[in-house]
C-alpha cells in the first residue's frame, strides 16, 4: 500500500533525501558483538506501567506490546527508550489525523523495538543496525510465538525505518515507523502535531539529551564497524568528526569499480 508523506502528496525528492539522512540515529550504547539471542532469556517482569493514552493516543497493552516494553526499557537508556515511544506516538497522531487504518499492536511494537540495533546486546561486527535490530526483534517476537506473518511485518519497519522513500510506500504500520522515527530526529512533520498534543508527548516521554546521545551512538558505531556504514548516512557523520575514516564515497566505488573505459 502507498503512503504520502504529506497530506494528499508523496514525498518530494529533497524531503526523501532529508529524511533519509536523519530518520535512523537514536540512542546510546557502547559497541559489542552481542550474543546469540537464544543466551537471552524472556525478559521477566518488571515495571513496564504506561500510560492508557499520549495525547489522545492509545497505548496497546496487549501481551506482545508489554514484553516489548520490557525488553526495549531492560537493554535501552532512558533517552533511547523515550525516542521509541515517542516514534510510536508521533507516528500515530500524524495517521490518525489523516484516517490512515493500521494495525495498533503491530505498530506499536514495531516501534518499540525498532532501534534494538543500536544497542550493546544486539551489535553485530559487520551488519548496519537497522538489520542488527530488525534481527533481533524477529528472534524476540518468535520466541514469543508471535505468528510468523506479523513476524515479517515489524522485522520490515525495522529495516526500513531509515529509508523513507520505501518505508513510505509499504503498508501503514512499516510506514508509521520511519515517519515517527523521523519526526522525533529531525522534526520533519512537526508543524503537523497540534502544541497540546505535543507538550503532552515530551512530558509523557522527555527528549533529556536526545540529540548529543544519538550523536554519539552514530560515532560510536563509526567508529567500531565502518564498514556498515557504507552507502549509509551515517558515514556523512563519521567522515566530518573522525579523521581517516576509511568508508568510500559512492564516487570512490564507482570510479574504483573494475572497468576499462
Amino acid at each position: 500500500m502507498t503512503h504520502e508523506s504529506k497530506d494528499g502528496q508523496r514525498p518530494s525528492r529533497r524531503t526523501v533525501l532529508q529524511r533519509g539522512a536523519g530518520v535512523a540515529a537514536a540512542g546510546a550504547a557502547t559497541a559489542l558483538t552481542g550474543p546469540p539471542a537464544a543466551a537471552h532469556p524472556l525478559p521477566s517482569p518488571r515495571s513496564d506501567a504506561l500510560p492508557e493514552a499520549v495525547a489522545g493516543v492509545r497505548i496497546p497493552g496487549s501481551g506482545p506490546a508489554r514484553q516489548a516494553v520490557r525488553l526495549a526499557r531492560r537493554v535501552s537508556s532512558e533517552t533511547l527508550f523515550h525516542h521509541v515511544m515517542r516514534t510510536y506516538v508521533f507516528g500515530a497522531l500524524l495517521f490518525d489525523r489523516r484516517g490512515v487504518r493500521y494495525d495498533r499492536e503491530l505498530a506499536f511494537v514495531a516501534a518499540v523495538l525498532h532501534d534494538l540495533g543500536l544497542v550493546e546486546e544486539f551489535r553485530t561486527p559487520a551488519e548496519r543496525f537497522e538489520v542488527d535490530g530488525a534481527d533481533a526483534a524477529r528472534r524476540f517476537l518468535e520466541r514469543l510465538g508471535m505468528p510468523a506473518e506479523r513476524v515479517e511485518v515489524v522485522w520490515d519497519a525495522i529495516a526500513l525505518h531509515t529509508s523513507v522513500g520505501i518505508a513510505t510506500r509499504k503498508r501503514p504500520e512499516i510506514a508509521l515507523v520511519s515517519v515517527g522515527s523521523g519526526l522525533d530526529f529531525t522534526g520533519d512533520g512537526l508543524e503537523r502535531i497540534p502544541s497540546d498534543a505535543l507538550d503532552a508527548v515530551l512530558t509523557a516521554f522527555p527528549r533529556r539529551g536526545f540529540k548529543q546521545e544519538a550523536l554519539d551512538t552514530v560515532l560510536s558505531l563509526c567508529r567500531t564497524k565502518p564498514m556498515a556504514e557504507l552507502m549509509h548516512p551515517f558515514a556523512e557523520v563519521g567522515r566530518r568528526h573522525l579523521p581517516g575514516f576509511p568508508v568510500p564515497t559512492l564516487e570512490d566505488l564507482l570510479l574504483a569499480a573494475p572497468f576499462d573505459e
